[in-house]
């Protein structure tokens, strides 16, 4: 494609009004404008082409465009693009809710869809809490969560993320307080944890975690056995576990969902991110038949009282049920374990450089982590001159890519790694 000299007019004239995600717009580098894109490549307005390393915030599993996803979504527009799921239903938000509860291990069965992945925690943390009122016991408002998580934007889930996490630290006074504590990795943190929630029970109406690795909060990895533990735990003083599965479902760590891999079932779990490919906004908060039937009454007071207006959102729907065709037909979970081994092999030179703590590899993420990120701004840029779009956070940089992503691809992602890595000072 031939370069353009001129930035496009859309791009000067609506940059001075929009305000950008995670952003000081006073001090931002200009964002780069996106005319195209196709596979896990991003066609920039002046004719370059970056190789996507996090999938747009690892929802575009099978890559861009994929004409399956097209395919259904432009036919569900022809048909019927919304209608309120407040008295009506319809056939894409049923046959979804259907899958996914048959996909779903331990009984997760009654979905709730939403629109982003922190409403679908906000409505987990409301199932959680109103489940323990309507069986008359009040006080159950508290929330035992990790160190090191991260669950939203919202209000209330960023009263459950770690409090000394950048973006939400400033919120104090504003969030109700949780209990935040370290994930028990050991015999010395269970035994804290167990401390906490023995002295607290009646106050707690859930546990909440990221399952096998905590997202945006660091890209933190832990065993299966950290999750034994919290389902044991919750069952001892009969508390809800709540899984959150926005970064981790839909194959990212190895098999469809984490709470597979660990073999633990919660009593809720939250999905979004990948649930449409990463064509449309959904999520859903899927809870278990017990969780359900504390909200099965002839009192109109025990309905749970929530409904986003695009709930259910007939397009989303579509595209989800194409995109979890696509996990049937083709051979995703074979992708990512392809993309652990080349992530593995890629990044292990990163292994040993003076400013690298550590290089953890698991499913489809890949993870450098860094001792400090001094200017996140040009490091970004950096990996662009590579031909890479790889967005740092924290101290980590860290490949996400879609399934679908070619070898040689991959190659020149982990390679830029590499690269800008090496020549930190």
């Amino acid at each position: 494609m031939a370069k353009c000299s001129e930035t496009p007019v859309w791009h000067q004239k609506g940059l001075r009004h929009v305000w950008l995600p995670y952003t000081q717009m006073k001090t931002v580098a200009v964002p780069l404008p996106v005319v195209r894109t196709q596979a896990s490549r991003i066609t920039l307005a002046d004719g370059r082409e970056l190789i996507d390393g996090i999938a747009s915030w690892w929802t575009a599993c099978h890559g861009y465009n994929h004409p399956h996803l097209r395919a259904a979504v432009t036919q569900q527009l022809e048909v019927m693009p919304h209608v309120m799921f407040g008295g009506l239903v319809h056939e894409p938000a049923l046959t979804l809710a259907h899958r996914l509860a048959a996909k779903l291990p331990g009984g997760l069965d009654r979905v709730f869809f939403c629109d982003s992945g922190s409403v679908s925690v906000e409505v987990a943390m409301k199932m959680a809490v109103q489940y323990w009122l309507n069986q008359g016991l009040r006080g159950r408002t508290r929330f035992v969560a990790f160190r090191g998580g991260y669950h939203g934007d919202t209000t209330g889930t960023m009263a459950v993320c770690d409090p000394e996490e950048g973006m939400h630290r400033l919120f104090r006074g504003l969030l109700p307080e949780h209990i935040i504590l370290d994930l028990p990795r050991d015999e010395e943190t269970m035994a804290s944890l167990e401390r906490a929630v023995a002295a607290r029970a009646n106050e707690i109406a859930g546990i909440i975690v990221e399952p096998l690795v905590q997202g945006a909060g660091g890209m933190l990895f832990h065993e299966a056995a950290v999750l034994k533990r919290l389902r044991a735990l919750a069952d001892r003083y009969e508390l809800l576990l709540i899984f959150d599965e926005i970064f981790t479902g839909f194959g990212r760590t190895g098999s469809l969902f984490a709470c597979e891999t660990a073999e633990v079932a919660p009593d809720i779990v939250t999905l979004s991110k990948a649930l449409t490919g990463g064509t449309m906004p959904l999520a859903a908060t899927v809870a278990t038949q017990k969780v359900f039937d504390a909200f099965w009454s002839d009192d109109p007071l025990h309905a749970l009282m929530h409904g986003p207006t695009y709930m259910g959102h007939a397009l989303a729907c579509a595209a989800a049920n194409a995109s979890l065709d696509l996990f049937e037909r083709e051979p995703r979970l074979d992708q990512v374990r392809a993309i652990e081994a080349g992530l593995r092999q890629g990044l292990e030179p990163c292994r040993g450089l003076p400013r690298v703590r550590d290089v953890r590899i698991r499913g489809a993420v890949g993870v450098v982590e860094l001792d400090r990120i001094d200017d996140l701004v040009e490091l970004r840029r950096r990996f662009i001159a590579e031909g890479a779009f790889i967005r740092p956070l924290g101290s980590v940089v860290y490949l996400t890519p879609a399934f679908t992503i070619a070898e040689d691809e991959l190659t020149t992602l982990t390679r830029a790694v590499v690269k800008v890595v090496r020549e930190l000072n």
